[in-house]
């Protein structure tokens, strides 16, 4: 997506179902504090959405075993954050933060690793043949499912929120839960993150000149099949990093998150245009406002609401609002 054909349409999407919801909701108080939470909810898929996306707008992998390393990261912050119960009983903020980040930094690593292994002995041998791909990868995630249950049990797990990430600020009549502040910026750091690296520095312009035309690029003297482990080993990372989170804003874990979440996942990676970094961003706050506002004022529809979103959108651009190539 070039500066010279940027379309800002897309963007006016948020914002917009918001305003046609107020008026349903009737309290303001209320819509600030749904149109928040959904936009923190949206930030949290978007941050697990965004590994699938880099790997199949880039490689043009569908992995459909993404939910294993989402599962592993959460079971992985269960335990490192169980090791420091004096940090996150604390009542004080940066104590609990000196606790969470660590977590999921080893997540991340230990989620990355599981990728590098997946990548080279699962989706290696189907590259470029996508019904291969989803069958392989299925049963990729099947076996690491139980893997998990034979490390941490096939029971479900509590994971609280640290003391200082509970409760709510208040503005006014509107509450801000601190927690799902915090997934906001958590968030949009990830975001930028990617943005800068794939738009701003060499090796994101080695990537898309590799995904446009490898052999050139090899020609150069640059290893491609190196920087795409990298790439897929980077999405296993923020799969993981995305499982730490969602596992904290449900406060539990169990084996199957991974499979529960990747519904959303893909409904978001669809409604952004199968790889687009910047339409993952769009499609998941949209996905969190819907969940938000259609549990609020009709919770029978609420499990309906995203698939009627989707298929909205694709009414309106089959390929979805930011399409990275026709596929």
């Amino acid at each position: 997506m070039n500066k010279t054909d940027f379309d800002w349409k897309p963007l006016a999407l948020v914002p917009l179902l918001a305003l046609l919801v107020f008026p349903l909701i009737g309290s303001s108080s209320t819509w600030v504090t749904l149109t928040v939470a959904g936009l923190a909810m949206g930030m949290i898929i978007f941050i697990i959405a965004s590994g699938l996306t880099l790997v199949f707008g880039l490689m043009d992998v569908l992995n459909f075993g993404h939910g294993v390393f989402i599962a592993l990261g959460a079971f992985v912050a269960t335990s490192v954050l169980g090791l420091m119960s004096d940090w996150t009983g604390s009542a004080e903020l940066w104590r609990n933060l000196v606790a969470v980040f660590p977590a999921m930094l080893v997540a991340m690593l230990v989620a990355g690793a599981l990728g590098l292994a997946f990548e080279r002995f699962i989706v290696r041998p189907v590259y470029g043949q996508h019904l291969k791909q989803i069958l392989i990868t299925m049963g990729g995630m099947i076996i690491g499912e139980e893997l998990i249950k034979v490390i941490w049990g096939p029971a479900q797990i509590p994971l609280p929120l640290p003391e200082g990430m509970r409760g709510s600020l208040y503005v006014g009549d509107a509450a801000f839960e601190k927690y799902r502040l915090m997934a906001v910026v958590v968030g949009l750091v990830v975001f930028g993150v990617l943005a800068w690296v794939l738009s701003r520095t060499k090796i994101g312009l080695l990537i898309r000149a590799g995904v446009q035309d490898r052999e050139m690029v090899e020609s150069l003297g640059y290893r491609i099949k190196r920087l795409f482990i990298g790439v897929f080993v980077v999405g296993s990372a923020l799969a993981g990093l995305g499982g730490v989170m969602w596992g904290m804003y449900q406060q539990t874990v169990m084996p199957q998150m991974g499979a529960q979440v990747n519904v959303l996942i893909f409904i978001v990676i669809i409604i952004g245009g199968l790889g687009s970094t910047g339409g993952a961003l769009i499609g998941a706050l949209l996905v969190g406002l819907m969940a938000n506002y259609t549990g609020f004022l009709a919770p029978k529809v609420a499990l309906f609401s995203n698939i009627a979103l989707m298929v909205g959108i694709l009414l309106w651009r089959p390929q979805g609002v930011y399409p990275v190539a026709n596929r």
